[in-house]
């Protein structure tokens, strides 16, 4: 047998680190030696493990490291981290190493450096002394690229000592929780974090224009709660239709009932959105006078909308090439400290796959399977809220209003 030792830190008992690295080892029918194991006295205090690791051979051991290093391991000695040159554009050598969602540092130049703007399934790439999170598209001909383990180090988050019922609710989807006691938790914490000069994204789908949500959605941007929204052409379509017909997908928004004609409303509205010659100009015209896009044209909200083949028109903001509107995510994701997630399937997925896995995630749908599929995808942080958005987001802005009030 082959062995190496490792090292652990962190609150690795009551954050469950230290079995889930045991239970990796047995899983994957390796074999562990307890070498030192020192368990923090107070509540601030860090638990430190040291122990030996066993392989049958170098390849078996290797599969071993490379899941412990993903829960936090380390090599006692600093080792440097290893770097290859990439053999051309958006081709990468091999063995490269892929980052997860984690607070990433490498060792290099006898220096930790940590990662700056990590993501999930990206690379790191060392430049002028920085430690980069790339994806494969931005990668360079002669870029400095991190291959292997060695020199690498990742801080899973931990649970937070001061347990919350915010805080209790992560990482689990059920349809039996009470929904109206997790909308105040929510509630609350996005008080709480607007107060703290926290800011707060939200990715909307359509559905919420066609329910009562829309209203709500449009007071939260409206009140200073929301600081990004990230969506489609679809969710600016109906929000627009519904300002200027009172209609979304041609159903009258109060009786719910089919208006004759009612089909052809989202058509004319993105004809008259495109010769107003945009969203923006349309508000600033006096064409578009309430609604998601209203307010966050008049209250200076940014929005990007990614555009997919299934779109209408598309509006002009709309960004139809899907790689320059992940970058514009991605760069406009950076400092955020909460994400709401609002019905729809995709773009939760597709935002999550670009967030740290510090930032408090909402995924809100009736279907516990996107909520799942998000988790599935590797955002593990996402708390789940089984329910109809249309419920969801009233009750929400009720309660903020309430909190907001009530702490002022």
């Amino acid at each position: 047998m082959i062995a190496r030792e490792l090292e652990f830190e962190g609150h690795l008992i009551d954050s469950m680190i230290f079995p889930k690295v045991l239970d990796l080892i047995l899983d994957l029918e390796g074999e562990f030696e307890i070498v030192e194991f020192r368990i923090g006295k107070r509540k601030e205090d860090p638990s430190y493990a040291r122990i030996i690791v066993f392989g049958k051979d170098e390849g078996h051991l290797e599969l071993i490291l490379k899941e412990l290093h993903k829960v936090g391991a380390r090599v006692p000695e600093a080792e440097e981290v290893q770097l290859e040159e990439a053999p051309g554009d958006k081709i990468l050598p091999d063995n490269f190493y892929v980052t997860t969602n984690h607070r990433t540092f490498v060792h290099y130049r006898g220096k930790w450096l940590e990662v700056e703007r990590i993501a999930m399934d990206r690379v790191i790439v060392i430049k002028d002394d920085r430690a980069l999170c790339v994806p494969i598209s931005e990668i360079k001909k002669g870029d400095l690229v991190v291959v292997g383990e060695k020199g690498v180090r990742i801080i899973p988050p931990e649970r937070p000592r001061k347990s919350t019922y915010f805080e209790f609710m992560g990482g689990r989807v059920s349809s039996e929780r009470p929904t109206e006691k997790m909308i105040e938790a929510i509630a609350k914490e996005i008080v709480d974090l607007k107060r703290s000069g926290g800011k707060i994204a939200v990715v909307a789908g359509p559905a919420v224009d066609h329910t009562a949500a829309r209203d709500a959605l449009a007071g939260m941007i409206r009140d200073g709660f929301v600081d990004l929204l990230l969506s489609g052409n679809a969710l600016a379509v109906h929000d627009i239709e519904v300002s200027l017909f009172g209609t979304s997908l041609g159903m009258d928004i109060r009786t719910g009932r089919p208006v004759p004609g009612g089909n052809r409303h989202h058509l004319y509205t993105i004809s008259r959105i495109i010769a107003a010659g945009g969203i923006r100009k349309a508000v600033e015209k006096g064409i578009v006078k309430d609604g998601i896009m209203y307010e966050c044209v008049r209250r200076n909200v940014p929005f990007i909308l990614a555009g997919s083949i299934r779109d209408d028109g598309p509006l002009p903001e709309v960004i139809t090439d899907v790689m320059i509107a992940k970058a514009e995510m991605k760069k406009a994701l950076e400092g955020v400290d909460m994400v709401l997630m609002l019905a729809t399937t995709l773009h939760s997925i597709a935002v999550g796959n670009l967030l740290p896995s510090w930032v408090k995630t909402i995924c809100v749908d009736c279907n516990p399977a996107t909520v799942m599929k998000l988790m599935d995808r590797g955002t593990h942080q996402a708390i789940g809220v089984v329910t109809d958005v249309g419920l969801f987001l009233p009750l929400l802005y009720e309660k903020i209003l309430e909190f907001d009030r009530r702490e002022s």
